[in-house]
């Protein structure tokens, strides 16, 4: 870690703990500064709140006092969940007082380079692929940030002979000043969060944030199958790597088949271990970064051609009598199922949809599953999928959960068939959140597997 004197006996307020919010208190705390966090749970049942009281460290807990703004704090570094509407934030941006993210402490700290990985969809399974070929290629590479490892944390231990590979979603490029990755990512830009960001505009605005401090000796690695991102890829310093799967790039490109860098060769698209066209992009921006870190083209296949996803993300779990299981809890959307039903023949698939109904209607899903050959529904939207379902003639079925479900469709299922959760809803209806939800269904698979 960089020992910089930026924050020294400065006074700072960390709003929001979680994960991210206790890593950055300790380390501002370890730079000399005078930190108070403030949080909305009881200390009582806020175990980080607790450990940093013994640390010395000033908790604030159980609401979010206004009047806590009137002291002379310098900085406030806001949990990226916290929306700016947020009556604290508002009062702190009214006092000029800067309100950053834990990430950009991060980058202020890292002696480690830092690649950074944005998108609406596909970023944690890119981010995971570069670390586990940088990893492959003998290069120190530490996840980091949306990810679920503190952005802060993971750089207060790296070195320079490290590299960060940094998940980066759009509540946390919010909060970045001087925030500047070696190499940055855009997957994809589509519709989303736009709860918390307002308008599409915005969200766009805070995605292309990752490049704004980028030079033209950095990278950016970005999308040229979307008009939107080659545009605005005009309007960047960073020196532009694109990739495509639709046409011959300066990049990473698909050519009859098979995966070039530059119009060099690395593998043919069949024998990428993850199925599905947007996985065949997630491995592109992979190898381009892979290739800008003179990673060899054998630990870049070593990697692909044995992926087997990340954990709820189209997580591969193996067969049973010839059926094969995919989990993909986190689906929590209509796009995020049909990114994942493109990756299979439907003729041979059962699918297991199904749970928190939001209002919304799934005629969306119609044309992406008219053909499958059968569906188990379960939760608060069963009624609406199984309606769906019948209108376009599919065998479809209720059940009680997706462990039940994932039982069922087991049952109906014949070999050579595949059984995929990508359940197109929230899990709040049943579950806490999509990683619970889809560890029940990792379970029963694990139970029916015994009991064959």
């Amino acid at each position: 870690m960089k020992k910089i004197s930026t924050f020294e006996n400065k006074k700072v307020l960390v709003l929001g703990l979680a994960k991210s919010g206790a890593s950055a208190a300790r380390v501002l705390n370890d730079l000399g500064a005078i930190v108070t966090v403030n949080d909305g749970k009881e200390l009582g049942e806020n175990k980080e709140a607790q450990n940093l009281l013994e640390n010395g460290i000033r908790v604030i807990s159980g609401g979010h006092p206004v009047e806590l703004l009137d002291e002379d704090f310098s900085l406030m570094v806001k949990n990226p969940g916290i929306p700016y509407e947020n009556p604290m934030v508002v009062k702190a941006l009214e006092k000029s007082i800067p309100v950053i993210t834990e990430v950009e402490l991060a980058y202020l700290i890292s002696e480690a380079d830092i690649i950074g990985i944005t998108g609406t969809n596909g970023k944690t399974t890119t981010t995971t692929l570069i670390a586990d070929i940088l990893n492959e290629g003998e290069l120190s590479a530490k996840l980091a940030g949306n990810i679920g490892f503190p952005a802060s944390e993971v750089a207060e231990k790296a070195t320079e002979n490290d590299t960060l590979v940094m998940e980066l979603s759009s509540f946390q490029l919010m909060g970045i000043e001087k925030f500047r990755p070696e190499i940055a990512v855009i997957t994809n830009i589509f519709s989303a969060h736009l709860d918390y960001h307002g308008n599409q505009q915005n969200y766009e605005a805070a995605k292309w944030r990752i490049q704004e401090n980028m030079e033209d000796s950095d990278f950016l690695v970005i999308n040229f199958n979307q008009e939107k991102l080659r545009k605005l890829s005009e309007a960047t310093k960073a020196h532009v790597i694109p990739f495509s799967t639709l046409e011959k790039v300066d990049g990473a490109y698909v050519l009859n088949g098979k995966i070039y860098f530059r119009d060099e060769y690395i593998l043919d698209v069949d024998n990428l271990s993850l199925p599905g066209e947007h996985n065949v992009e997630n491995a592109l921006a992979a190898i381009a970064v892979a290739k800008l870190k003179g990673v060899s083209n054998q630990s870049i296949i070593n990697i692909l051609t044995t992926f087997s996803g990340v954990k709820h993300r189209l997580q591969y779990l193996g067969d049973i009598e010839g059926v094969k299981f995919y989990n993909d809890s986190k689906a929590t959307n209509i796009l995020a199922t049909q990114k994942a039903l493109s990756g299979f023949e439907n003729n041979k698939l059962w699918l297991l949809a199904g749970g928190l109904d939001r209002g919304n209607g799934f005629e969306e899903l119609a044309s992406d599953i008219e053909n499958l050959k059968g569906m188990i529904v379960f939760g608060e939207t069963a009624p609406k999928l199984r309606e769906l379902a019948e209108e376009l003639n599919i065998t479809v079925l209720e059940s009680e959960n997706v462990g039940t479900a994932a039982r069922l469709a087991f049952e109906k299922a014949e070999p050579g068939e595949v059984v995929l959760l990508s359940p197109a809803n929230a899990s709040w209806d049943q579950y806490p959140n999509f990683e619970i939800r889809g560890d029940v269904f990792v379970q029963e698979f694990d139970k029916l597997k015994e009991e064959i």
